[in-house]
């Protein structure tokens, strides 16, 4: 048999693999990689059903298998969806997370005692104005 005029076969290679089997085996390999680098069992969405298909319970969608699920995730409604949540969780964190008020110690006199005190309204005779005169006493307090 002659085998140099086939398209795309070099002798000994197995031959030629049709469409639907290079598709198969490219869709395997991509999958082996996501895999291989993101680790689905530490992906807070990604959940196994009783029915053994995986869900999306970010955006609520059922995937048949692992490698539709992580398309999935790659895709613009799951990266919408991620936005979306990482904007709500912003939003309460300022309100949840107050920072603790700083205790401010008040100042310390020394105690002299309860002041007496006298308020006498007066008018200016000459002006018509009214005033106030306040005459505090402080009997405890050391004359100095």
């Amino acid at each position: 048999m002659d085998f140099q005029h086939r398209a795309g076969g070099k002798t000994g290679s197995g031959g030629v693999a049709s469409d639907a089997e290079a598709n198969r085996d490219r869709r395997e390999r991509l999958r082996q990689l996501a895999l291989d680098t993101i680790d689905l069992n530490k992906d807070p969405y990604f959940m196994k059903n009783h029915l053994g298909t995986y869900e999306c319970k970010l955006c609520l969608t059922l995937h048949n298998n692992e490698g539709s699920y992580l398309a999935h995730t790659q895709g613009k409604k799951h990266q919408y969806n991620l936005q979306r949540r990482a904007v709500e969780q912003a939003r309460e964190a300022p309100a949840t997370m107050q920072p603790e008020r700083i205790k401010i110690e008040p100042k310390k006199f020394i105690k002299i005692g309860r002041p007496g005190y006298k308020v006498t309204k007066q008018k200016d005779p000459e002006t018509g104005q009214q005033s106030m005169l306040f005459q505090i006493d402080y009997p405890e307090i050391a004359d100095s």
